[in-house]
C-alpha cells in the first residue's frame, strides 16, 4: 500500500476498452526480470487518477528553483536531460514535473506493474516549459534494481509517495546508488504521520495512530522515512531540504476524501482489530460529513530534494 492508497484491486483489461489503454507500446524489462506470471496489479489506476490533482496542488514548488540550478549546470546532452521516475504509477509525476522544466527530456519509467506503463506511456507529456521535446520509455523493474550503472548518464531520479512504502536497508540503498552515480532525487508526498479532519471527532488521534503503526509493518519506514531518507542522503553527502507538501481536501474533493477515508480506517482496523465497531461507525458519520460537504482533511506529506555532489562522469 502507497502512503495514502486504500487496497489495490485486481485489474483486466475490459471490453470495450480504448485500444491505447490494452496495448501502448512494447515494454522493456529489466534484464532477467521477466515477471511472475499472474501477479496482480499493486495499484489501481482509477485510485492513481483520482489523487493526481491533490498531489499536483500538493508538491512543493519552493523545490523547483534549486532543482533547476543544479540542473542548469549540467552539461547538455544531444537527447535532453534523463529523468528516472521510480514506482512510477499512471506516470504523474513526469505529468506534473517534466512541463515545469526548461529543455528536451527523456524519462525513464520504472515500475513492477506492466499495466500501469501502459497507462504512464500513453499519457506522458509530450513537451518541457520551454516546448522542447519530452520522450519516455517504460522499464519493468522494482526499487533493487536502480544501480549505478542503471543510472549511467541520469541527471534526476523522482519518486511520489514511495518512500514510506520502503524499509531503512532500501531508503539507504537508494541514496547510495544516487550518490554514487552523482544524481540528485526528487522524492515527493511522503506521509508526515499527522491528519487535520475539520470537525474534530473524540477518535480522530486513535485511528491516525493505528494507521501509522500499520505503515510500519513488516518493517516499512511510514511517517519515519523523510527522517531517514535525510539521514541516509546526508551520511552520503548530499544537501537535503526538505517542504511540507499537505493535501487540502475539501468538499470539491469529496470523491478523494471518501476513498482516502475508506483506506485510512480500513488500514487502521487491519492493525487493531478491537477497534473494528468504532470505526466503523466513525466512518459511517465521517463519509456522510463528506457528502454533505461538511468535512475538510488535510493530510500531511513532506516532498525532499536530495543534491548528491557530481560525480564528473558522463552527466
Amino acid at each position: 500500500m502507497r502512503s495514502d492508497d486504500p487496497p489495490a484491486e485486481q485489474l483486466t483489461d475490459r471490453p470495450g476498452q480504448p485500444s491505447a489503454e490494452r496495448a501502448t507500446l512494447r515494454l522493456r524489462e529489466a534484464p532477467g526480470h521477466p515477471g511472475e506470471p499472474g501477479e496482480s496489479p499493486r495499484y489501481a489506476p482509477e485510485w492513481l487518477r483520482l489523487r493526481e490533482n491533490a498531489d499536483a496542488a500538493a508538491r512543493a514548488h519552493d523545490l523547483l528553483d534549486p532543482l533547476r540550478i543544479r540542473l542548469a549546470n549540467l552539461p547538455r546532452r544531444v537527447d535532453g536531460l534523463v529523468v528516472h521516475d521510480v514506482g512510477c504509477g499512471t506516470g504523474s509525476m513526469g505529468r506534473w514535473l517534466a512541463p515545469l522544466l526548461d529543455g528536451a527530456q527523456h524519462w525513464v519509467l520504472h515500475d513492477r506493474d506492466p499495466y500501469l506503463l501502459h497507462f504512464a506511456a500513453v499519457a506522458a507529456p509530450r513537451s518541457a516549459a520551454d516546448g522542447s521535446r519530452v520522450t519516455v520509455e517504460t522499464r519493468r523493474g522494482d526499487l533493487a534494481r536502480l544501480t549505478p550503472d542503471a543510472l549511467t548518464g541520469a541527471a534526476l531520479v523522482t519518486a511520489s509517495a514511495l518512500l514510506d512504502v520502503l524499509t531503512a536497508e532500501e531508503v539507504e540503498a537508494l541514496a547510495a546508488t544516487c550518490a554514487s552515480a552523482g544524481c540528485p532525487a526528487l522524492l515527493t508526498l511522503s506521509v508526515a504521520g499527522r491528519v487535520d479532519l475539520t470537525p474534530a471527532h473524540p477518535l480522530d488521534a486513535e485511528i491516525a495512530e493505528a494507521f501509522n503503526d500499520h505503515q510500519r509493518r513488516t518493517g516499512m519506514l511510514g511517517p519515519d522515512a523523510v527522517t531517514a531518507a535525510t539521514e541516509a542522503f546526508a551520511g552520503h553527502g548530499a544537501t537535503v531540504r526538505a517542504h511540507p507538501s499537505p493535501w487540502r481536501l475539501g468538499p470539491g474533493e469529496a470523491a478523494l476524501t471518501g476513498q482516502w477515508l475508506r483506506g485510512w480506517v480500513g488500514a487502521a482496523v487491519e492493525q487493531r482489530p478491537e477497534l473494528r465497531e468504532r470505526a466503523g461507525r466513525y466512518l459511517d458519520e465521517r463519509l456522510a460529513a463528506c457528502a454533505a460537504g461538511e468535512l475538510r482533511v488535510v493530510v500531511h506529506h513532506t516532498d525532499l530534494l536530495a543534491l548528491c555532489r557530481p560525480t564528473g562522469g558522463d552527466r
